[in-house]
């Protein structure tokens, strides 16, 4: 398996993590009968984002940001690994990638401003590379 692949690897565990992370604060605040139900806002007062504390919010929010960002970066691994062109580049590329969404979730969290979006273009950043490496 290339390096960009087990990075790809950790990098869906991390998401696992960050499932659990959100999961458990959620069904905590809104117990299961609304965690479980259809979620329609009209039958639960609301939608499930007003109806939870900012910072378990802040949990459900880099966690769909991770499935925004994992659908780029798995392009990327899957370009790279089809095409051969695992390099040290995209390898480091990938290690950083997946560092920086490590990075992103506590200070998502914790609402650091500016660096939550500082580490987010990071993972960005390295991820586009691998894109432009495959091609170049």
């Amino acid at each position: 398996m290339t390096p960009e692949l087990t990075v790809l690897t950790f990098a869906a565990l991390l998401q696992v993590v960050q499932f659990v992370l959100m999961a458990v604060p959620v069904n905590l605040e809104l117990g299961t009968e609304k965690t479980m139900s259809p979620r329609d806002p009209e039958q639960m007062g609301g939608t499930l984002a007003d109806q939870i504390s900012p910072k378990t919010g802040r949990l459900v929010r880099a966690l769909n940001n991770h499935f925004e960002g994992l659908i780029l970066f798995n392009i990327a691994c899957t370009v790279i690994a089809i095409s051969g062109q695992s390099t040290a580049l995209t390898a480091t590329c990938a290690w950083i990638y997946l560092l920086a969404r490590i990075a992103f979730v506590p200070a998502y969290y914790f609402g650091l401003t500016p660096w939550r979006s500082v580490i987010w273009g990071v993972g960005f950043g390295a991820t586009t590379l691998m894109l432009l490496a495959a091609l170049f």
